[in-house]
């Protein structure tokens, strides 16, 4: 059982207190991004056993411009969980320039596992069942033993660190940091996973927390499996968002009057792709494009001209064209399948919960997702994952989010976030006592100083600098428009769906 380091009330334990009173020795690093200090400080592996081994955690720190109005620390972590795209130390560096850089010391870190910290790696286990948004059900098993293999890849790969990758650790890891910095609280901004941490860190902190900002959020009451299944649903509400405004554009788009015209055109096209083609790349491709381009306003237009031609293309057996018009659609966590080891802390984030372990209640889900979520690679949140095949036990339950005796603070929620649904973001506010700005008609993810909306930036910075916090529950538009292409003059006379898109588009 871990000591007591949560919630503290009395004195620090002995055994952790070498961790809190460690005077790190800070340099300066200049590079392509800017110039920062930097230390590295040391975490216990196993908070259950302080004495045993440490793990090394890389330290970021940009000194507030303006010391006379300095007000503390601000900690930021974004992306993953296990480095997705998230900066780590290098965060820390986004908000330099910003008014909260005027009135804060920017501190970045490496997560334990990631970066400059100690790492946790897997053995890279290459897939063998093909890469396809809608696989057959003869598929199921092999996707299944891929999950299997990737699992003991990671078990090989992490050894003992892995079980000790953990959110409720990271929030631990954060208060060492704290108290390194000879910090009372600390402010902080967390971003998809990060949100995870921030929340994390409420709970168990709640005395060490000032302000607090939440963007694009993981939902509390959600299992890892429930956070995955949730994406189908997220991406979907984009797509249908994209249908309805094709639909009112059939003289531009030729694609029907009607959402369900629209995406009878779509499905026609990805059939069209299946059949015409030896593999399902140029439909998973176009599977792919529907998810990610209907989530970002700026691409609709492009969108509705790329199922014309695709369905054109695919039509008169031209895949070349097809698969030109599909070039730089990105697939599902490339870098997965490079080198001979790749990060593990994804993995091992994960399966802090415990998943589903019955294969035919992930098969008959699969079909479903098959059916009514294929795009943005829906099915690939409802298949197997690691945790289906767990190698070892968490040596502790995730953190459950409460409220606690901490300052108000803000969530950031777009409605068409694909990777975080909304509900988490509202689920977390709720949970936490935050006020919630969610950002409507938008696609959204990692918004605040991350993304390009100053509505938001000009609320959370007045929240963190000044403490003026926006109305409870507050909206702003998204910071990317719907392409200015007016409706129809007047309804189209509805004719069949079928008759719709063989006779009309062009």
């Amino acid at each position: 059982m871990a000591l007591t380091t949560e919630r503290p009330n009395g004195p620090l334990p002995d055994a952790l207190r070498a961790f809190h009173e460690q005077h790190p020795v800070w340099t300066t690093e200049t590079d392509a991004d800017g110039t920062r200090e930097r230390a590295v400080i040391e975490v216990p592996r196993d908070y259950a056993d302080p004495d045993g081994p440490r793990l090394a955690l890389a330290l970021s720190r940009h000194r507030a411009t303006d010391p006379a109005r300095r007000r503390g620390v601000l900690l930021s972590l974004n992306g993953g969980p296990g480095g997705d795209w998230g900066l780590g130390r290098r965060l820390a560096d986004r908000f330099t320039g910003t008014p909260v850089h005027e009135v804060y010391d920017l501190v970045g870190f490496d997560p334990r596992g990631l970066g400059d910290s100690t790492r946790l790696y897997a053995e890279v286990a290459v897939p063998e069942a093909p890469f396809d948004s809608r696989p057959p059900d003869t598929d199921f098993p092999l996707i299944a033993e891929d999950m299997r293999r990737r699992e003991l890849g990671c078990e090989r790969g992490g050894g003992d660190l892995r079980p000790h990758i953990s959110t409720r650790n990271i929030a631990r890891d954060l208060d060492i940091v704290r108290a390194v910095l000879g910090e009372e609280r600390i402010s902080y901004v967390g971003f998809a996973y990060g949100t995870s941490v921030g929340a994390a860190y409420a709970t168990l902190f709640p005395g060490h927390l000032d302000r607090s900002v939440l963007d694009s959020c993981v939902n509390p009451d959600w299992s890892w499996y429930e956070q995955f299944l949730s994406q189908g649903d997220a991406i979907r509400r984009n797509v249908d968002r994209w249908a309805h405004w094709t639909g009112e554009r059939h003289g531009r788009f030729g694609l029907g009057t009607e959402p369900d015209a629209v995406l009878g055109a779509v499905e026609e096209t990805a059939a069209l792709l299946a059949e015409k083609a030896d593999t399902p790349h140029l439909r998973t491709l176009l599977d792919g494009a529907m998810g990610y381009r209907t989530a970002d306003r700026a691409q609709w237009e492009e969108l509705g001209d790329l199922i014309g031609t695709l369905w054109t293309a695919a039509g008169a057996g031209d895949l070349d064209r097809a698969a030109e018009a599909l070039a730089g659609q990105r697939l599902w966590r490339p870098s997965d399948n490079e080198g001979e080891l790749r990060s593990g802390v994804l993995d091992a984030i994960t399966l802090e919960d415990d998943w589903p372990t019955d294969l035919e209640g992930y098969y008959a889900t699969m079909r479903d997702y098959r059916t009514r979520y294929p795009y943005g690679y829906g099915v690939l949140r409802a298949q197997p994952w690691v945790g289906t095949f767990r190698t070892f036990t968490a040596p502790e339950p995730p953190v459950t989010v409460t409220g606690g005796d901490f300052p108000t603070g803000l969530v950031v929620q777009s409605e068409g976030d694909i990777m975080d649904h909304y509900a988490g973001g509202v689920a977390m506010a709720e949970r936490l006592g935050h006020h919630l700005i969610t950002v409507v008609d938008s696609g959204e993810h990692e918004i605040y100083v991350l993304g390009a909306n100053q509505r938001v930036n000009a609320l959370v910075d007045a929240y963190l600098t000044r403490g003026e916090l926006p109305p409870a529950r507050t909206t702003v538009p998204g910071a990317v428009p719907r392409p200015d292409i007016a409706p129809d003059a007047a309804p189209v006379c509805p004719v069949p769906a079928a008759v719709q898109n063989r006779s009309t588009r062009p």
